[in-house]
């Protein structure tokens, strides 16, 4: 698209894309003595913050210590972590959770202690750390900070409004690495409007829906990512991709968790009856159903393509219906409402693509290759989560690296000016375009996109595999282009075009790792190399 001159312009001091835990924790930090624009494709609850039930990791227990949390990080990461990322959030959680609890989210506390939070554990945790609302953490602390942002004047949400690009120099048809704001969908109208402003952060989530099944919302599909490539970003690391072992199987089920937390309190996996009915982690790690999530993602996958199964399960009936009550209410209801009862039945779980650990390249204070761009949560790639994400740790950087690209924006500001005193930017040009006439082409594209995915660059990769799939991309990369140039844009259809740049980069840096490391695990390259190098992805546009 060509963009053209207009008059009209939406002007904020901050304009953050996404409303998850990371967006809406910048929003209100930065909202004092600022206009804050804070944009969600769909409506304030709809990120995939609102669904993590496990909790977040922080030091608080006496016998715990910050070098104990780092060091199950690094060990989780696989050799890829940043120190200096893995030692700054592990540092700021506490305070993350102090913030959060003079908010008013309401953390489970201990029964035996009052005034004290009730700690549990998830795998590759070695104590006690992972501060919990009961098994619906995320949504806890999600309402808690949309209440905030409804009652914060100098907060305004745009909801339904879909990030289209980010504006650049290349808009303004000069030279330069800078970012002015974005251009974004009203979904309702269809319109394309120009948000103007001198900060503007993506914090957008992951890309889970590019796989076929994937514990995400609808929402994951990447946008941030692929946004950010194309204005130029480096991205790191998207060939590790984390497939949450547990993802509840059921027909009438869509995308629902079990929790790590339920094998930290003593869940056990089992084979179903027909294949033995026996628990079978043990054999696969000592660490048995405590492993890390990579490991016990691949050893279901092993069991069920050895046995031929559509599941495997979890079963955590030895413990009391009051504890299982308290504990996990909301898996407790929702499988009840599906015909099974945890107290007296295991439950039916398969894994899921379920987080994005690479992202857009950026410092510890959320800065992007663009100057005025910046990324945090899930979209980014800040080196804390290496190879594999430890438990629990995602929630506290959301809050964490918002917090210090806070505290860099307020440092940095005066760079542009104010927004009255920034460039007219030109309005998305739509002169030369017309309605789609076949939708049904968006709707095939992402089936076969997101099958193929599951199929060639799952939890087990080869080679060949990964070259079937880069030759479909190519070719699906080449019928998005043609439909984006001719047709207006449509939710979906950007949507589709995101997720086809996500899926090209997990593949690309695939290709690139010849070796097994955390969750890219690879048969013709089994083991680990002697050195661990993160992968790193330059776009076209920045070599120029």
């Amino acid at each position: 698209m060509n963009p053209a001159a207009t008059p009209h312009q939406h002007n904020f001091d901050v304009l953050i894309i996404g409303s998850g835990l990371a967006g809406l924790t910048a929003a209100l930090l930065l909202a004092p003595g600022r206009k804050v624009a804070v944009l969600t494709k769909r409506e304030l609850s709809d990120g995939s913050s609102g669904w993590a039930q496990g909790g977040m990791a922080a030091v608080l227990a006496e016998g715990d210590s910050i070098d104990q949390h780092v060091s199950d990080t690094l060990i989780a990461g696989g050799g890829l972590c940043d120190l200096d990322a893995t030692r700054a959030v592990v540092e700021g959680a506490p305070h993350a959770i102090a913030w959060l609890r003079q908010l008013g989210v309401a953390f489970t506390e201990d029964h035996d202690h009052p005034g004290e939070l009730h700690l549990t554990r998830e795998g590759g945790h070695s104590q006690r750390r992972i501060v919990h609302a009961a098994d619906a953490t995320g949504a806890a602390v999600q309402q808690t900070l949309i209440q905030r942002v409804k009652a914060t004047p100098n907060i305004t949400v745009f909801e339904h409004y879909m990030l289209v690009d980010a504006i650049t120099d290349r808009h303004l048809k000069r030279s330069g690495i800078r970012c002015y704001g974005a251009y974004a969908l009203d979904v309702k109208t269809g319109e394309v409007a120009t948000f103007a402003a001198p900060q503007t952060i993506l914090a957008t989530g992951g890309a889970g829906k590019v796989y076929l099944y994937s514990t995400n919302p609808d929402t994951a599909t990447g946008d941030g990512i692929a946004a950010a490539w194309r204005a130029g970003c480096r991205v790191g690391n998207m060939e590790f991709i984390q497939f949450h072992p547990t993802c509840l199987y059921h027909p009438d089920a869509k995308s629902f968790l079990i929790t790590e937390a339920v094998r930290g309190e003593g869940g056990r996996l089992l084979l179903p009856a027909s294949a033995g009915g026996t628990r079978f982690m043990p054999s696969h790690d000592p660490r048995a159903e405590l492993a890390p999530r990579d490991v016990v993602a691949r050893a279901i996958d092993f069991e069920m393509k050895k046995h031929g199964l559509d599941c495997v399960y979890l079963d955590i009936s030895h413990q009391s219906p009051e504890f299982l009550k308290e504990h996990f209410p909301n898996i407790l209801q929702r499988c009840l409402e599906l015909g099974i009862d945890i107290t007296k039945q295991p439950i039916p779980v398969v894994p899921a693509a379920h987080y994005t650990c690479g992202g857009v390249i950026t410092d510890l204070a959320g800065r992007t290759d663009l100057g005025g761009l910046f990324a945090v949560g899930e979209t980014a790639c800040t080196g804390l989560h290496g190879a594999n994400r430890l438990a629990s740790n995602s929630l506290v950087e959301c809050v964490v690296l918002a917090r210090a690209t806070a505290q860099a924006i307020a440092a940095d500001e005066g760079a542009l000016g104010k927004p009255t005193e920034m460039l007219a930017l030109p309005a998305w040009d739509e002169s030369r375009v017309t309605d789609a006439d076949e939708a049904v082409v968006i709707s095939h594209n992402w089936d076969e996109l997101r099958r193929f995915m599951w199929n060639y660059v799952g939890i087990v990769r080869t080679t060949k595999r990964l070259e079937r799939a880069a030759h479909r991309i190519a070719l699906l990369q080449s019928e998005i282009q043609e439909f984006y140039s001719n047709f207006r844009v449509s939710r979906d259809l950007l949507e589709l075009r995101n997720l086809v740049q996500v899926a090209d980069l997990i593949v690309r840096s695939a290709h690139g790792r010849h070796e097994s490391r955390g969750l890219h695990f690879s048969r013709d390259y089994p083991e680990m190399a002697d050195q661990a190098v993160p992968t790193i992805l330059t776009p076209a546009l920045q070599k120029a």
